[in-house]
Protein backbone atom coordinates (compact mmCIF):
# COMPACT_ATOMS: atom_id res chain seq x y z
CA UNK A 1 0.00 0.00 0.00
CA UNK A 2 1.46 3.34 -1.07
CA UNK A 3 1.90 6.08 1.48
CA UNK A 4 -0.46 9.11 1.27
CA UNK A 5 2.44 11.41 0.45
CA UNK A 6 3.64 9.20 -2.39
CA UNK A 7 0.12 8.85 -3.72
CA UNK A 8 -0.48 12.60 -3.55
CA UNK A 9 2.83 13.40 -5.23
CA UNK A 10 2.14 10.88 -7.98
CA UNK A 11 -1.30 12.45 -8.50
CA UNK A 12 0.39 15.85 -8.79
CA UNK A 13 2.90 14.46 -11.31
CA UNK A 14 0.36 12.66 -13.50
CA UNK A 15 -2.61 14.96 -13.00
CA UNK A 16 -3.26 15.39 -16.73
CA UNK A 17 -3.57 11.64 -17.25
CA UNK A 18 -5.74 11.11 -14.17
CA UNK A 19 -8.00 14.03 -15.10
CA UNK A 20 -8.53 12.44 -18.53
CA UNK A 21 -9.24 9.04 -17.01
CA UNK A 22 -11.85 10.16 -14.47
CA UNK A 23 -14.64 11.01 -17.00
CA UNK A 24 -13.98 7.69 -18.75
CA UNK A 25 -14.69 5.75 -15.57
CA UNK A 26 -18.42 6.34 -16.16
CA UNK A 27 -18.24 3.94 -19.13
CA UNK A 28 -15.17 1.86 -18.26
CA UNK A 29 -14.74 0.84 -14.62
CA UNK A 30 -11.35 -0.70 -15.55
CA UNK A 31 -8.86 -0.19 -18.38
CA UNK A 32 -6.43 -2.37 -20.25
CA UNK A 33 -2.88 -1.31 -21.04
CA UNK A 34 -3.62 -0.14 -24.58
CA UNK A 35 -6.45 2.11 -23.41
CA UNK A 36 -4.23 3.63 -20.74
CA UNK A 37 -1.38 4.19 -23.20
CA UNK A 38 -3.70 5.93 -25.62
CA UNK A 39 -4.97 8.20 -22.82
CA UNK A 40 -1.38 8.97 -21.79
CA UNK A 41 -0.49 9.78 -25.40
CA UNK A 42 -3.49 12.09 -25.69
CA UNK A 43 -2.66 13.87 -22.43
CA UNK A 44 1.07 14.12 -23.26
CA UNK A 45 1.51 14.25 -27.04
CA UNK A 46 5.24 14.97 -26.79
CA UNK A 47 6.07 11.60 -25.20
CA UNK A 48 7.37 8.75 -27.31
CA UNK A 49 6.41 5.11 -26.89
CA UNK A 50 9.10 4.31 -24.30
CA UNK A 51 8.21 7.37 -22.22
CA UNK A 52 4.52 6.46 -22.28
CA UNK A 53 5.37 3.00 -21.01
CA UNK A 54 7.45 4.57 -18.24
CA UNK A 55 4.52 6.82 -17.21
CA UNK A 56 2.22 3.82 -17.05
CA UNK A 57 4.77 1.91 -14.94
CA UNK A 58 5.13 4.84 -12.52
CA UNK A 59 1.37 5.15 -12.09
CA UNK A 60 1.08 1.46 -11.29
CA UNK A 61 4.03 1.46 -8.91
CA UNK A 62 2.71 4.53 -7.05
CA UNK A 63 -0.70 2.82 -6.64
CA UNK A 64 -2.54 5.41 -8.72
CA UNK A 65 -3.56 2.46 -10.88
CA UNK A 66 -4.43 -0.77 -9.17
CA UNK A 67 -4.49 -4.22 -10.71
CA UNK A 68 -7.84 -5.97 -10.40
CA UNK A 69 -7.72 -9.30 -8.55
CA UNK A 70 -8.85 -11.50 -11.45
CA UNK A 71 -7.31 -10.29 -14.64
CA UNK A 72 -4.86 -7.78 -16.03
CA UNK A 73 -7.20 -4.79 -16.06
CA UNK A 74 -6.25 -1.69 -14.11
CA UNK A 75 -8.49 0.70 -12.20
CA UNK A 76 -7.97 4.10 -10.63
CA UNK A 77 -7.40 4.14 -6.90
CA UNK A 78 -10.88 4.60 -5.34
CA UNK A 79 -9.74 7.40 -3.03
CA UNK A 80 -8.03 9.19 -5.90
CA UNK A 81 -11.10 8.73 -8.09
CA UNK A 82 -13.37 10.16 -5.41
CA UNK A 83 -10.99 13.03 -4.71
CA UNK A 84 -10.60 14.02 -8.37
CA UNK A 85 -14.34 13.73 -9.00
CA UNK A 86 -14.94 16.13 -6.15
CA UNK A 87 -12.42 18.61 -7.51
CA UNK A 88 -13.63 18.40 -11.13
CA UNK A 89 -17.39 18.26 -10.37
CA UNK A 90 -17.74 14.86 -11.97
CA UNK A 91 -19.73 13.23 -9.17
CA UNK A 92 -22.74 11.05 -9.89
CA UNK A 93 -26.07 11.89 -8.33
CA UNK A 94 -26.21 10.60 -4.77
CA UNK A 95 -28.98 8.65 -3.13
CA UNK A 96 -31.76 10.44 -1.36
CA UNK A 97 -31.87 7.61 1.18
CA UNK A 98 -28.28 8.39 2.20
CA UNK A 99 -29.19 12.04 2.66
CA UNK A 100 -32.27 11.08 4.66
CA UNK A 101 -30.21 8.75 6.90
CA UNK A 102 -27.73 11.52 7.63
CA UNK A 103 -30.53 13.96 8.41
CA UNK A 104 -32.11 11.44 10.74
CA UNK A 105 -28.72 10.99 12.41
CA UNK A 106 -28.84 14.67 13.38
CA UNK A 107 -31.66 13.81 15.74
CA UNK A 108 -29.55 11.21 17.58
CA UNK A 109 -26.53 13.51 17.78
CA UNK A 110 -28.73 16.33 19.10
CA UNK A 111 -30.15 14.03 21.75
CA UNK A 112 -26.62 13.05 22.78
CA UNK A 113 -25.66 16.73 23.04
CA UNK A 114 -28.77 17.52 25.06
CA UNK A 115 -28.05 14.60 27.41
CA UNK A 116 -24.53 15.91 27.93
CA UNK A 117 -25.85 19.35 28.79
CA UNK A 118 -28.47 18.02 31.17
CA UNK A 119 -26.07 15.59 32.87
CA UNK A 120 -23.23 18.12 32.88
CA UNK A 121 -20.89 15.76 31.02
CA UNK A 122 -18.37 17.64 28.90
CA UNK A 123 -17.27 14.57 26.96
CA UNK A 124 -20.81 13.80 25.91
CA UNK A 125 -21.31 17.42 24.88
CA UNK A 126 -18.14 17.48 22.79
CA UNK A 127 -18.95 14.10 21.29
CA UNK A 128 -22.44 15.24 20.29
CA UNK A 129 -21.12 18.50 18.84
CA UNK A 130 -18.40 16.70 16.88
CA UNK A 131 -20.95 14.25 15.50
CA UNK A 132 -23.19 17.12 14.47
CA UNK A 133 -20.27 18.91 12.81
CA UNK A 134 -19.35 15.79 10.86
CA UNK A 135 -22.94 15.24 9.78
CA UNK A 136 -23.28 18.87 8.72
CA UNK A 137 -20.09 18.59 6.65
CA UNK A 138 -21.18 15.38 4.96
CA UNK A 139 -24.66 16.69 4.19
CA UNK A 140 -23.27 19.96 2.79
CA UNK A 141 -20.78 18.07 0.65
CA UNK A 142 -23.45 15.73 -0.69
CA UNK A 143 -25.85 18.59 -1.45
CA UNK A 144 -23.15 20.47 -3.36
CA UNK A 145 -22.11 17.35 -5.29
CA UNK A 146 -25.71 16.46 -6.11
CA UNK A 147 -26.39 19.96 -7.35
CA UNK A 148 -23.56 19.75 -9.87
CA UNK A 149 -24.56 16.19 -10.79
CA UNK A 150 -28.10 17.35 -11.61
CA UNK A 151 -26.80 20.27 -13.68
CA UNK A 152 -24.56 17.85 -15.59
CA UNK A 153 -27.49 15.47 -16.07
CA UNK A 154 -29.71 18.24 -17.46
CA UNK A 155 -26.98 19.43 -19.82
CA UNK A 156 -26.54 15.90 -21.16
CA UNK A 157 -30.28 15.61 -21.77
CA UNK A 158 -30.43 18.95 -23.58
CA UNK A 159 -27.37 18.24 -25.71
CA UNK A 160 -28.50 14.72 -26.67
CA UNK A 161 -29.53 13.89 -30.22
CA UNK A 162 -32.74 15.75 -31.00
CA UNK A 163 -33.97 12.82 -33.08
CA UNK A 164 -34.14 10.56 -30.03
CA UNK A 165 -37.59 10.06 -28.47
CA UNK A 166 -38.17 12.40 -25.53
CA UNK A 167 -38.89 9.49 -23.22
CA UNK A 168 -35.43 8.09 -23.94
CA UNK A 169 -33.73 11.45 -24.03
CA UNK A 170 -35.13 12.58 -20.69
CA UNK A 171 -35.11 9.19 -18.96
CA UNK A 172 -32.35 10.21 -16.55
CA UNK A 173 -34.15 13.49 -15.85
CA UNK A 174 -37.34 11.71 -14.87
CA UNK A 175 -35.45 9.23 -12.75
CA UNK A 176 -33.52 11.98 -10.98
CA UNK A 177 -36.65 13.99 -10.32
CA UNK A 178 -38.62 11.04 -9.01
CA UNK A 179 -35.85 9.42 -7.02
CA UNK A 180 -34.05 12.47 -5.69
CA UNK A 181 -35.80 15.83 -6.03
CA UNK A 182 -39.24 14.76 -4.83
CA UNK A 183 -37.93 12.84 -1.77
CA UNK A 184 -35.63 15.76 -0.95
CA UNK A 185 -38.50 18.24 -1.30
CA UNK A 186 -40.61 16.08 0.99
CA UNK A 187 -37.79 15.88 3.52
CA UNK A 188 -37.21 19.66 3.39
CA UNK A 189 -40.89 20.50 3.71
CA UNK A 190 -41.44 23.10 6.41
CA UNK A 191 -44.58 21.29 7.60
CA UNK A 192 -44.86 18.47 10.13
CA UNK A 193 -43.81 15.84 7.58
CA UNK A 194 -40.47 17.54 6.88
CA UNK A 195 -37.49 16.45 8.99
CA UNK A 196 -34.61 18.50 7.56
CA UNK A 197 -35.41 21.93 8.99
CA UNK A 198 -36.99 20.53 12.15
CA UNK A 199 -33.90 18.51 13.07
CA UNK A 200 -31.61 21.40 12.19
CA UNK A 201 -33.65 23.80 14.31
CA UNK A 202 -33.52 21.42 17.25
CA UNK A 203 -29.77 21.03 16.79
CA UNK A 204 -29.30 24.82 16.72
CA UNK A 205 -31.29 25.21 19.92
CA UNK A 206 -29.30 22.44 21.61
CA UNK A 207 -26.04 24.05 20.51
CA UNK A 208 -27.12 27.45 21.80
CA UNK A 209 -28.01 25.90 25.15
CA UNK A 210 -24.64 24.14 25.21
CA UNK A 211 -22.81 27.41 24.50
CA UNK A 212 -24.70 29.15 27.33
CA UNK A 213 -23.96 26.27 29.67
CA UNK A 214 -20.24 26.39 28.83
CA UNK A 215 -20.19 30.12 29.46
CA UNK A 216 -21.90 29.71 32.83
CA UNK A 217 -19.42 27.01 33.82
CA UNK A 218 -16.48 29.11 32.69
CA UNK A 219 -15.31 26.67 30.07
CA UNK A 220 -12.37 27.39 27.86
CA UNK A 221 -12.83 29.85 25.05
CA UNK A 222 -11.75 27.27 22.48
CA UNK A 223 -14.51 24.91 23.61
CA UNK A 224 -17.16 27.61 23.38
CA UNK A 225 -15.82 28.76 20.00
CA UNK A 226 -15.93 25.22 18.63
CA UNK A 227 -19.54 24.90 19.81
CA UNK A 228 -20.50 28.22 18.13
CA UNK A 229 -18.84 27.13 14.89
CA UNK A 230 -21.00 24.01 14.82
CA UNK A 231 -24.07 26.23 15.31
CA UNK A 232 -22.90 28.37 12.38
CA UNK A 233 -22.60 25.19 10.29
CA UNK A 234 -26.22 24.36 11.07
CA UNK A 235 -27.41 27.80 9.94
CA UNK A 236 -25.34 27.61 6.77
CA UNK A 237 -26.69 24.14 6.06
CA UNK A 238 -30.28 25.41 6.22
CA UNK A 239 -29.47 28.09 3.65
CA UNK A 240 -27.64 25.61 1.42
CA UNK A 241 -30.54 23.15 1.56
CA UNK A 242 -33.05 25.75 0.36
CA UNK A 243 -30.71 26.91 -2.39
CA UNK A 244 -29.93 23.42 -3.69
CA UNK A 245 -33.57 22.33 -3.66
CA UNK A 246 -34.63 25.43 -5.58
CA UNK A 247 -31.85 25.07 -8.13
CA UNK A 248 -32.52 21.37 -8.70
CA UNK A 249 -36.26 21.95 -9.09
CA UNK A 250 -35.73 24.86 -11.47
CA UNK A 251 -33.37 22.72 -13.55
CA UNK A 252 -35.33 19.49 -13.79
CA UNK A 253 -38.95 20.61 -13.55
CA UNK A 254 -39.09 22.39 -16.97
CA UNK A 255 -37.65 19.32 -18.69
CA UNK A 256 -40.09 17.05 -16.88
CA UNK A 257 -43.05 19.27 -17.78
CA UNK A 258 -41.90 19.40 -21.39
CA UNK A 259 -41.94 15.62 -21.57
CA UNK A 260 -45.36 15.42 -19.91
CA UNK A 261 -46.88 18.01 -22.24
CA UNK A 262 -45.39 16.22 -25.21
CA UNK A 263 -46.93 12.94 -24.08
CA UNK A 264 -50.31 14.58 -23.48
CA UNK A 265 -50.24 16.29 -26.86
CA UNK A 266 -49.23 13.08 -28.63
CA UNK A 267 -52.02 11.16 -26.92
CA UNK A 268 -54.61 13.80 -27.85
CA UNK A 269 -53.49 13.87 -31.48
CA UNK A 270 -53.52 10.09 -31.74
CA UNK A 271 -57.02 9.93 -30.27
CA UNK A 272 -58.28 12.60 -32.66
CA UNK A 273 -56.76 10.93 -35.70
CA UNK A 274 -58.35 7.65 -34.65
CA UNK A 275 -61.76 9.33 -34.45
CA UNK A 276 -61.25 10.88 -37.88
CA UNK A 277 -60.35 7.50 -39.31
CA UNK A 278 -63.41 5.84 -37.82
CA UNK A 279 -66.08 8.53 -38.07
CA UNK A 280 -64.79 10.80 -40.79
CA UNK A 281 -63.58 14.36 -40.67
CA UNK A 282 -66.98 16.07 -40.86
CA UNK A 283 -68.48 14.20 -37.92
CA UNK A 284 -65.35 14.37 -35.81
CA UNK A 285 -64.52 18.04 -36.25
CA UNK A 286 -67.86 19.72 -35.86
CA UNK A 287 -68.01 23.46 -36.17
CA UNK A 288 -68.99 23.83 -32.50
CA UNK A 289 -65.84 22.04 -31.35
CA UNK A 290 -63.48 24.08 -33.45
CA UNK A 291 -61.43 26.77 -31.76
CA UNK A 292 -63.22 30.07 -31.17
CA UNK A 293 -60.87 32.03 -33.35
CA UNK A 294 -61.55 29.72 -36.23
CA UNK A 295 -65.37 29.76 -35.92
CA UNK A 296 -65.74 33.53 -35.55
CA UNK A 297 -63.25 34.51 -38.15
CA UNK A 298 -64.94 36.93 -40.58
CA UNK A 299 -64.24 36.75 -44.24
CA UNK A 300 -64.58 39.67 -46.63
CA UNK A 301 -64.51 39.54 -50.37
CA UNK A 302 -63.45 42.70 -52.12
CA UNK A 303 -62.96 43.60 -55.73
CA UNK A 304 -59.43 44.19 -56.78
CA UNK A 305 -58.18 47.42 -58.28
CA UNK A 306 -57.76 45.85 -61.68
CA UNK A 307 -61.41 44.80 -61.77
CA UNK A 308 -62.52 48.28 -60.64
CA UNK A 309 -60.50 49.83 -63.46
CA UNK A 310 -62.12 47.54 -66.01
CA UNK A 311 -65.60 48.34 -64.65
CA UNK A 312 -65.03 52.11 -64.87
CA UNK A 313 -63.76 51.77 -68.40
CA UNK A 314 -66.86 49.73 -69.30
CA UNK A 315 -69.21 52.41 -67.92
CA UNK A 316 -67.52 55.12 -69.97
CA UNK A 317 -67.19 53.01 -73.05
CA UNK A 318 -67.84 54.87 -76.32
CA UNK A 319 -67.69 52.70 -79.41
CA UNK A 320 -65.45 53.86 -82.20
CA UNK A 321 -67.12 54.96 -85.39
CA UNK A 322 -66.05 52.93 -88.34
CA UNK A 323 -66.73 54.38 -91.79
CA UNK A 324 -67.99 51.63 -94.04
CA UNK A 325 -67.56 52.04 -97.80
CA UNK A 326 -70.45 53.53 -99.68
CA UNK A 327 -72.65 51.07 -101.46
CA UNK A 328 -71.79 50.79 -105.12
CA UNK A 329 -74.60 51.74 -107.37
CA UNK A 330 -74.19 48.53 -109.18
CA UNK A 331 -71.90 47.58 -111.96
CA UNK A 332 -73.48 47.14 -115.26
CA UNK A 333 -71.13 44.34 -116.04
CA UNK A 334 -72.57 40.89 -115.36
CA UNK A 335 -71.12 39.05 -112.43
CA UNK A 336 -70.77 35.90 -114.49
CA UNK A 337 -69.88 35.59 -118.16
CA UNK A 338 -71.89 33.23 -120.26
CA UNK A 339 -69.50 31.19 -122.31
CA UNK A 340 -70.52 29.00 -125.24
CA UNK A 341 -67.73 26.55 -125.06
CA UNK A 342 -68.68 24.73 -128.24
CA UNK A 343 -68.60 27.84 -130.43
CA UNK A 344 -65.40 28.91 -128.71
CA UNK A 345 -63.64 25.68 -129.58
CA UNK A 346 -65.00 25.78 -133.10
CA UNK A 347 -63.71 29.32 -133.63
CA UNK A 348 -60.40 28.37 -132.15
CA UNK A 349 -60.14 25.32 -134.41
CA UNK A 350 -61.07 27.50 -137.41
CA UNK A 351 -58.53 30.26 -136.72
CA UNK A 352 -55.64 27.95 -135.81
CA UNK A 353 -52.75 28.42 -135.94
CA UNK A 354 -52.90 31.27 -133.38
CA UNK A 355 -49.68 32.94 -132.26
CA UNK A 356 -50.98 34.32 -128.95
CA UNK A 357 -53.92 32.52 -127.43
CA UNK A 358 -54.56 35.12 -124.67
CA UNK A 359 -54.52 38.00 -127.15
CA UNK A 360 -56.89 36.02 -129.39
CA UNK A 361 -59.36 35.39 -126.55
CA UNK A 362 -59.36 39.03 -125.48
CA UNK A 363 -59.75 40.17 -129.02
CA UNK A 364 -62.57 37.72 -129.87
CA UNK A 365 -64.47 38.18 -126.58
CA UNK A 366 -63.67 41.63 -125.14
CA UNK A 367 -66.91 41.63 -123.08
CA UNK A 368 -65.62 38.94 -120.75
CA UNK A 369 -64.11 39.69 -117.41
CA UNK A 370 -60.39 39.32 -117.15
CA UNK A 371 -60.84 36.42 -114.71
CA UNK A 372 -63.01 34.57 -117.24
CA UNK A 373 -60.50 35.18 -119.99
CA UNK A 374 -57.57 33.95 -117.90
CA UNK A 375 -59.53 30.93 -116.65
CA UNK A 376 -60.42 29.85 -120.20
CA UNK A 377 -56.85 30.48 -121.33
CA UNK A 378 -55.50 28.03 -118.75
CA UNK A 379 -58.22 25.47 -119.43
CA UNK A 380 -57.54 25.50 -123.16
CA UNK A 381 -53.75 25.13 -122.89
CA UNK A 382 -54.23 22.13 -120.56
CA UNK A 383 -56.53 20.30 -122.98
CA UNK A 384 -54.63 17.53 -124.80
CA UNK A 385 -56.46 18.08 -128.11
CA UNK A 386 -54.33 21.12 -128.91
CA UNK A 387 -50.77 21.16 -130.12
CA UNK A 388 -49.24 24.22 -128.58
CA UNK A 389 -45.86 25.67 -127.73
CA UNK A 390 -44.43 28.74 -125.98
CA UNK A 391 -41.86 31.25 -127.18
CA UNK A 392 -38.82 31.94 -125.07
CA UNK A 393 -39.31 35.70 -124.94
CA UNK A 394 -42.12 37.03 -122.71
CA UNK A 395 -44.66 39.57 -123.85
CA UNK A 396 -47.10 41.85 -122.09
CA UNK A 397 -50.79 41.57 -122.70
CA UNK A 398 -53.25 44.24 -121.64
CA UNK A 399 -56.70 43.03 -120.71
CA UNK A 400 -59.71 45.03 -119.53
CA UNK A 401 -58.41 45.88 -116.06
CA UNK A 402 -55.03 44.21 -115.68
CA UNK A 403 -51.85 43.78 -117.66
CA UNK A 404 -50.31 40.31 -117.78
CA UNK A 405 -46.69 39.50 -118.60
CA UNK A 406 -46.34 35.92 -119.83
CA UNK A 407 -44.88 33.48 -122.31
CA UNK A 408 -48.03 33.18 -124.45
CA UNK A 409 -49.10 29.82 -125.72
CA UNK A 410 -49.26 29.44 -129.43
CA UNK A 411 -51.93 27.07 -130.80
CA UNK A 412 -50.57 25.27 -133.79
CA UNK A 413 -53.38 22.95 -134.63
CA UNK A 414 -55.97 20.67 -133.19
CA UNK A 415 -55.29 17.00 -132.72
CA UNK A 416 -58.97 16.31 -133.13
CA UNK A 417 -59.95 16.83 -136.76
CA UNK A 418 -63.69 17.13 -135.88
Amino acid sequence: MASPRTLTYSLYTHWDVVESLVPLTRDFPAFDSQQLLSVIARANPALDSAQRDEVLRQMVSSDLLRLLPRGNALELHPLVLEFVRGLTREHDLGLSEVLRARVDAIKDATARLADGVSSNQSDSMRGGAQKLSELFRQISQQLDQDRHAILELAERAKSADANLPLSRRYAEVLEAYDSYVEPMAEMMDSGPSGTFYRHLENAEQALDVAVDTLEVRGALYTHRLAMRQVAFQAKELRRLGREVLKQCSDTLLPLREELRQHNALSAAISHLLGQVRKRGLRRTLRSATLPLWQRDMQRRVTVGNEVLTLMSEALNYVPDTVAFPEEDGGSKEPLFDLVDEGSLLAALRRDAPIDNLLEWLHRQYPQWNDATTLRLYHEIVQQPQWRADQPESPVSQTLNTVRVRLHPHRILASNDPA
